[in-house]
């Protein structure tokens, strides 16, 4: 086993034991965040950024930070982090090209999967932009198909950071004003 093979594998169990920790502890990973006063921002954007590619809700991060804080750091954290498991799924897209023995038609797919987007390229601002704004799963989605075709970086990275700070400031203002709503 090589050097690179061997750090691969590491990652990988790192990503496992943190996926299944939050899985199953995680009201002990939110009381951590509350209770690491400082770093708390720090550890939510490191939670977002793993937890992003992985079918776990990362909003409650979002609103815990910024209900802790206030709106602006948790749409920092929810940007930041968000913006980065945005690159991780890219780079999974990428991985994704290497395993798969024919190439998949982008532009077919999106026209299948999501009829807003039947006529646009995968390479397009507006695909990305559009398609991560689908509920569910678009984001990843749109994340792996741009990283399997290598969309260009520039691109990718300004229309990630737009899709992720508009997501973050719903998602942090939102909470925030329901919780003071309420109090």
């Amino acid at each position: 086993m090589n050097k690179k093979d061997f750090f691969r594998i590491i990652g990988i169990l790192a990503f496992i034991a943190v996926f299944v920790i939050l899985i199953f502890k995680n009201d002990q990973v939110a009381s951590v965040i509350k209770d690491s006063g400082p770093w708390a921002p720090i550890i939510a954007t490191f939670l977002l950024f793993v937890l992003g590619p992985t079918p776990i809700a990362t909003d409650p991060i979002i609103v815990l930070i910024a209900v802790s804080y206030n709106p602006i750091v948790g749409v920092i954290v929810g940007t930041i982090g968000n913006t980065l498991a945005m690159f991780l799924e890219y780079y999974f897209g990428m991985q994704i090209v290497k395993v798969i023995p024919k190439k998949i038609d982008g532009n077919k797919f999106s026209r299948d999967t999501y009829k807003l987007l039947k006529k646009i390229p995968v390479s397009s601002p507006l695909f990305l932009l559009i398609g991560r704004t689908i509920p569910g799963y678009g984001s990843k989605i749109i994340s792996l198909m741009a990283g399997s075709y290598r969309v260009n970086l520039k691109t990718y990275l300004w229309t990630s950071i737009l899709s992720a700070l508009f997501g973050a400031v719903i998602t942090s203002f939102g909470a925030f004003g329901i919780v003071e709503l309420f109090r």
